[in-house]
């Protein structure tokens, strides 16, 4: 006999490109980059290089931080003159203001009435965290936010999914992540949480990884997909 697919205890939610539109960030770097929009996948993958290279190396700063500095490495890379205030500037304030995807509202809205806990887990820092649901009027749909400064260690670092669940007083098994980032997803799978992956336009599942229990376009199907669960 099948065994049925029971309904997680906790959702985690990713927050930037899950949840939140990068648009506003990406038209300023391609526009630094004198029209070049493909710098812009080049700095994230950076910068998530370098967040990683600060995990491994038992160091930690600001997710924003890191983001700037590697925005300034790329820009001296192609020659152009970028000092660290601009770029973060660009980077650090430009994470505050963020808008959400059109259906994110009412996909967590759906969810929260459906009696899930709703858990946003991040890798800026908790002052970043708590402007960007402010700022893209998700706050409340929230019952807890989490970021990674609070354990010194960046997603997908399996601890922190694992440091997350114990925040939340539940087994890593009987919670689930949202993501919309292939390495974002693995990591929680490894660290035997369940996951849903987004995938948003020019985003992939990495195929080595534990597959995930569903793949959807958006919010609004994870959303249906996990209610179907109750």
């Amino acid at each position: 006999m099948e065994n049925k697919i029971t309904s997680p205890k906790v959702l985690f939610f990713d927050v930037n490109e899950t949840l939140l539109d990068l648009t506003p960030i990406k038209t300023k770097i391609t526009k630094l980059f004198n029209g070049d929009s493909d710098k812009v996948s080049h700095w994230f993958s950076t910068l998530l290089h370098y967040s990683l290279v600060v995990s491994a190396t038992g160091d930690y700063h600001h997710f924003g931080k890191i983001g700037a500095v590697t925005l300034k490495m790329l820009a001296a890379e192609q020659g152009i003159s970028l000092s660290i205030e601009d770029a973060k500037l660009i980077v650090t304030q430009g994470f505050k203001q963020l808008p959400a995807h059109e259906e994110v509202a009412n996909a967590l809205s759906r969810l929260k009435r459906s009696g899930y806990t709703l858990v946003a887990l991040t890798n800026s820092d908790s002052d970043t965290l708590a402007a960007q649901l402010q700022y893209a009027q998700l706050a409340s749909f929230f019952d807890a936010q989490l970021s990674v400064e609070k354990i010194g260690l960046f997603k997908p670092h399996s601890k922190v999914y694992g440091w997350a669940a114990l925040q939340m007083g539940v087994d890593p098994k009987d919670t689930l992540l949202l993501a919309a980032h292939g390495w974002d997803v693995a990591g929680a799978l490894q660290a035997n949480l369940r996951a849903i992956f987004i995938a948003r336009k020019g985003k992939y599942e990495f195929p080595l990884a534990p597959k995930t229990e569903a793949v959807v376009q958006n919010l609004t199907e994870a959303a249906d997909y996990l209610i179907g669960l109750k």
